[in-house]
């Protein structure tokens, strides 16, 4: 159990929320009839993912989101169940629906909708609320997730990142693509890219872990104060100004990696957001939550971080795995 300042509050930014609708099936036929042994429906979306795990952990967070349509209003209501506090900008499109389907042998497809187009006022908006609302919360952290809707340009994030570092608050960015790059010049904080996202910002396939240390510098040069990176079934790294750090975490079973990346962040924000300590608590964070069903988020009663194995050093030869069984993601 991470040991949270009783005075933090974390800020996210959701600019394409959603539903989430995960279906537990056997195995997945293609063409065929399923019957799914379970199903549910959670508030989605990697922001709305980091406030849930921080309020799972007992602890105050502010969702801001654009919000249309009976499913944004429902996405509100979900939340605030779940002790979530929602500020809401209304949008004349309709939140989008994504469905998962969550084979046993932990296997996931997952659909995902555009989700609503975004106008110029409403992106402005949407921004100028998000700068009152970390001014009103005093928010120790602002954290920015996901892929961008329709009508925000690349350089949405960098807007956002510079008048959030502009002000004094700390900005943790989960993104990839050309808003990750474009926004690594305002210097965010913390960026969180898995393995994948990690090696399309450098241009470069990754192999090792080596690798990743060397992809992970180059983002740091670029303009990342530190970079928390999800290397599938290999573990997670770690690059700050105080060095790398590698761990790694045993999973007994994996139900759903939804929302595990987003549990780790949440988790490493908890502990200060940088060294080794944090990294544990990201890693601890991230396997309780494939253990979970769908996207539910790990109470403190979930997380081992005794269970983490932090390495002696970075074991730079060691090969990326893509398969998420047995350990975290």
């Amino acid at each position: 159990m991470t040991d949270w300042n009783p005075r933090m509050t974390v800020l996210t930014v959701t600019p394409n929320p959603s539903l989430d609708r995960t279906y537990e099936i056997p195995v997945l036929g293609r063409g065929s009839v399923l019957r799914a042994d379970g199903d549910r429906v959670d508030p989605g979306g990697k922001g709305v993912n980091v406030s849930r795990a921080v309020a799972a952990a007992g602890h105050r967070t502010v969702a801001v989101l654009p919000l249309g349509g009976p499913e944004g209003a429902l996405l509100a209501q979900l939340l605030g169940d779940l002790g979530v506090e929602v500020t809401g900008v209304p949008v004349r499109g309709s939140t989008r629906v994504n469905i998962s389907l969550a084979e046993s042998d932990g296997t996931l497809t997952k659909i995902n909708a555009a989700g609503p187009d975004l106008d110029g006022d409403e992106s402005r908006v949407l921004v100028d609320t998000i700068a009152a609302e970390a001014h009103r919360h005093r928010a120790s952290w602002l954290v920015c997730c996901g892929s961008l809707p329709r009508g925000l340009d690349d350089q949405w994030y960098a807007t956002l990142v510079a008048r959030a570092r502009s002000a004094g608050v700390r900005v943790a960015l989960d993104t990839s693509g050309p808003p990750l790059r474009a926004a690594l010049a305002a210097r965010p904080d913390v960026v969180k890219p898995n393995a994948d996202e990690l090696a399309e910002a450098v241009g470069c396939p990754l192999a090792t872990v080596g690798d990743a240390v060397k992809a992970a510098e180059d983002l740091r040069t670029a303009g990342a104060g530190a970079v928390l990176a999800s290397l599938g079934a290999t573990g997670q790294l770690l690059v700050d100004a105080g060095g790398a750090y590698f761990a790694t975490a045993p999973v007994a079973s994996v139900r759903s990696d939804v929302g595990a990346g987003d549990a780790s962040l949440a988790g490493f924000l908890a502990a200060g957001g940088a060294r080794a300590e944090a990294l544990v608590s990201a890693v601890a964070h991230g396997a309780a939550a494939v253990q979970l069903p769908g996207s539910q988020m790990p109470s403190p009663d979930d997380v081992r971080p005794e269970a983490v194995t932090l390495a002696a050093h970075v074991p730079l030869d060691l090969p990326l795995s893509h398969n998420v069984n047995g350990a975290v993601r």
